[in-house]
């Protein structure tokens, strides 16, 4: 993406859009109110500073961009911003802009520009002017309902996942806009609601209600059905998924490997009952196949249960803490985590790139920019003719 121009105004919403389009070679110009962005505000911290250079995730998101601080309450500075995003390809807004900064406005002097807008709610509609963040979004966009125990409160997903979603749906979609007007067409306005990227982001839950009228409830730490779940093994937990779906081959491939362990009870698993989904979302059913199978996977690590059923193409998956991501063997062959020094000093492992494409490889890049550090190199742009 080298000579594509991306004009970021700060906001959480739309940083990960633009760390994505500066991963994959794009100039990225982020607009900044004085005293920074948000995302210079919080933490976690660098040590014990709180100031605008020691968020760590202004570290992680704002990697590789380029810093200038206007003020968009003041009309000179409008006027800069201004400029600035009609010499670029693309506009991410996360926030409130003034109307000289609106999509329409600015079309009128760069028509192939697209603009990237991010919102709690969307543009329009009744929800329009209402304010979310994170939380709100994956409560209103219905993840809540899935996330947690069946006997308690619902349960936020970590890491931001309902902005991350806004972000990555949005990227996607700018990059299709982006594509089409290269091609000879004409720009276009994104308009991304978070909450409608989390209720399109949470697995099937909303096909299970429009084509087979059932409401899914959450279900963490126990079988959704009959071997599909979480079981406890040596050091900590795994998830299978052998019971319920594409039953006829995964359910066979696991009862095999049950059987040749030689558990015992495990050849009444073979019985037709057990491709039954009916017979497999019985509480019965849970029971006998836990009793076979939570005896076996408690003497096993994480590492040997998933060797094993990788070998029988079985779907299980370690449950991962923070420490087991960082040693991951998968991750380290693809050199996932790079090391990026912080402002102290330190070095310290950073996510690198989410995916590797050939033609268009990622570039690690360069530490967050100190506040407005690009300021007089943006400037000549925006006198240059």
């Amino acid at each position: 993406m080298a000579g594509l121009r991306v004009v970021e105004f700060a906001a959480p919403l739309g940083a990960y859009a633009g760390l994505l389009f500066g991963g994959l070679g794009a100039e990225v110009i982020l607009v900044e109110p004085p005293g920074g962005g948000p995302l210079r505000r919080r933490g976690p911290w660098i040590g014990s500073r709180r100031d605008a250079e020691a968020s760590l995730l202004h570290a992680a998101f704002n990697a590789g961009k380029r810093s200038i601080t206007l003020d968009l309450s003041d009309r000179d500075d409008i006027e800069r911003a201004q400029v600035l995003a009609e010499r670029a390809d693309l506009v991410i807004a996360g926030g409130s802009l003034p109307p000289a900064l609106a999509h329409e406005a600015l079309a009128g002097q760069a028509s192939r520009l697209v603009t990237l807008a991010l919102s709690p709610f969307g543009s329009k509609g009744p929800r329009s002017g209402w304010l979310a963040e994170d939380i709100t979004a994956l409560a209103m966009g219905g993840m809540l309902t899935l996330a947690g125990y069946p006997d308690g409160p619902p349960l936020a997903a970590c890491g931001e996942q309902a902005v991350a979603a806004a972000s990555l749906f949005g990227a996607t979609a700018a990059l299709a806009a982006i594509l089409r007007a290269e091609a000879g067409g004409e720009g276009a306005f994104i308009d991304v609601s978070m909450q409608e990227c989390v209720a399109m982001g949470q697995e099937n839950a909303i096909q299970f209600l429009d084509l087979e009228g059932i409401v899914r409830k959450r279900d963490g730490g126990r079988q959704r059905q009959a071997g599909t779940g979480v079981f406890p093994c040596r050091d900590g937990h795994v998830y299978l998924m052998a019971g319920g779906i594409a039953s006829n081959r995964f359910w066979g491939a696991t009862v095999d490997w049950l059987v040749e362990e030689g558990l015992d009870g495990s050849e009444g698993l073979r019985d037709p009952r057990w491709l039954d989904s009916k017979w497999l979302n019985q509480e019965e059913a849970k029971r006998i196949f836990a009793e076979i199978f939570e005896p076996f996977a408690k003497r096993r690590t994480k590492a040997q249960l998933v060797a094993a059923t990788s070998a029988r193409r079985i779907p299980l998956a370690p449950i991962s803490t923070a420490s087991d991501i960082l040693a991951s063997a998968q991750l380290a062959a693809r050199g996932f985590f790079v090391n990026r020094a912080i402002d102290d000093g330190r070095v310290l492992p950073f996510a690198g790139a989410p995916y590797q494409l050939s033609a268009t490889p990622w570039r690690a890049p360069n530490p967050a920019p100190r506040l407005d550090a690009d300021r007089d190199d943006i400037l000549r742009l925006l006198e240059a003719a």
